[in-house]
């Protein structure tokens, strides 16, 4: 594709595409360093240099915490809640994954404010977040229920309802990846359309817009998706 332009552009000036940044050859085939790579690197080198700093921090923690520790206790305290007030007993295993996806997320949605194209407006970043929470929901599935349970569960209510059932399962990392990527990609393109449109007019006004599609909107996505990953997980495990 001409150069190696992945998504069409969103204005003049500010677009949404996603851009071939470095090639390199693979059994044959030419493979693309692209923006979302480039970004997602940033996002992740920043996330390991703050984890590296807090888990110093609190090797050393105060008896009468500071400011940057009073931040990553609140962090910590607050995602501790919101997983085990919906998990339950179940929340000790998982905190660690749920955490560690939100925290992910949530940047990477946010990381407009700062220039840089979102991660998560990529369908692969979504996708492969998806996967992941695929394989984990099926994983305990079949530690939990074993394969009678879940060959049980197929076939409920009745054995005739089972393809629609395995579609179901099926769907759900395309659900959940589709719709974290739709909201993403769609307030990128109305702030590339706002910035590419406008000119120098969008200087200053925008930042509502920013504050809604960026902070807002991509933290009710970051919420939604990790809601939805821990009653699946929860769903899977069911009553043993």
């Amino acid at each position: 594709m001409s150069n190696a332009i992945l998504m069409a552009s969103g204005g003049a000036d500010i677009d949404i595409m996603v851009h071939g940044l470095i090639s390199y050859e693979i059994f044959g085939q030419t493979c693309w360093i692209t923006t979302t790579h480039a970004c997602a690197l940033i996002v992740m080198v920043i996330l390991i240099g703050f984890f590296i700093v807090a888990n110093r921090k609190i090797k050393h923690a105060k008896e009468v915490p500071d400011g940057f520790q009073n931040v990553i206790e609140l962090i910590v305290e607050m995602l501790d809640k919101m997983v085990k007030g919906v998990m339950g007993v179940n929340s000790s295993k998982f905190a660690n994954y749920i955490s560690t996806i939100f925290i992910f997320i949530l940047m990477s949605n946010i990381s407009g404010i700062f220039g840089l194209r979102p991660p998560t407006a990529d369908y692969g970043v979504t996708f492969a977040l998806g996967v992941m929470t695929f394989c984990l929901i099926h994983f305990n599935k079949f530690k939990h229920q074993h394969v009678s349970g879940v060959l049980k569960g197929l076939c409920d209510p009745w054995p005739i309802w089972a393809p629609i059932n395995i579609i179901s399962d099926l769907a759900v990392p395309v659900s959940l990846s589709l719709r974290l990527f739709a909201n993403i990609l769609s307030g990128t393109i109305i702030m590339a359309l706002v910035y590419g449109l406008l000119g120098w007019i969008a200087t200053f006004w925008p930042s509502v817009l920013h504050v809604y599609f960026d902070l807002f909107s991509g933290a009710i996505q970051t919420y939604v998706f990790c809601m939805l990953t821990m009653t699946y997980i929860n769903d899977a495990i069911g009553s043993e």
